[in-house]
Parts: C-alpha cells; sequence; structure tokens
C-alpha cells in the first residue's frame, strides 16, 4: 500500500469535498463528490447501500479520489486504489464525516437505509 505524503495530508484532514470516481457496469466512469477520511492510511468513504458508486464499489473495486486544495487550486492530490474493507453499518462514520464537515450529526438518514463504510487501500498518488 502507498502512503498518503505528509505534504498533502492536510487535505484529508480539513474539509474538503472530495471527487469520488468509480467504474460503471459498462466500463465507464461515474464521478460523485463525497466526503473522505483518512482511516489507517486508507481512504474512508461512506454512502448508503444501493446507490450507484455503492454498486461501483462492490461490483469493481477500483476508485480514484480527487481533492483540491480551495486555497490553491495547482495544489491537489489524486488517490487510486482499490476497495480493501466494506464495513456494514457504519452510521457512527457518517455522524464522523459530517461533524468535520458540517459541525452536527448527520441529518440525512432515510427510514431503513444502511449506511456502507468502504476503505479504500492507496496503490498510487499523485500530487502537486
Amino acid at each position: 500500500m502507498v502512503t498518503i505524503p505528509d505534504s498533502h495530508q492536510d487535505l484529508f484532514d480539513r474539509p474538503i469535498l472530495a471527487a469520488l470516481a468509480t467504474i460503471q457496469p459498462d466500463a465507464g466512469p461515474q464521478v460523485t463528490p463525497v466526503w473522505v477520511g483518512l482511516r489507517d492510511g486508507k481512504i474512508l468513504v461512506n454512502t448508503a447501500a444501493g446507490r450507484q458508486k455503492y454498486k461501483n464499489l462492490v461490483d469493481r473495486k477500483h476508485a480514484t479520489v480527487l481533492l483540491i486544495d480551495p486555497d490553491n487550486g495547482f495544489r491537489w492530490i489524486e488517490v487510486r486504489g482499490l476497495v480493501s474493507d466494506v464495513i456494514r453499518d457504519a452510521s457512527a462514520d457518517i455522524n464522523a464525516l459530517s461533524h468535520k464537515y458540517v459541525g452536527t450529526d448527520y441529518q440525512g438518514f432515510v427510514e431503513g437505509e444502511e449506511r456502507v463504510t468502504f476503505l479504500i487501500a492507496p496503490d498510487r498518488v499523485v500530487s502537486s
């Protein structure tokens, strides 16, 4: 597993909206804005079971995450990797991300919806 360079670690610590690219069934890209975190050097992404990014990550493990520094558009990091872990019943993770990004518990829970966390193990990191 490749590590996130110290020079760009702050982009994951700050509440910066990331672009998550996954692969559709027809092999085309699907890109979604997401909240992200890091856990043990892996990218943490939380979503609801059944959404397109969920299906893509379950069926095709490849993903790319791009974060651009809002203070300097020429400073960014792209992390490519594979889903290494799928954590079910991950309401605590979406609440932690919500606190990071908006300062409160997550307000978007839908009755009967399962929150799932994907951990993406980096295998390539490009930064500028």
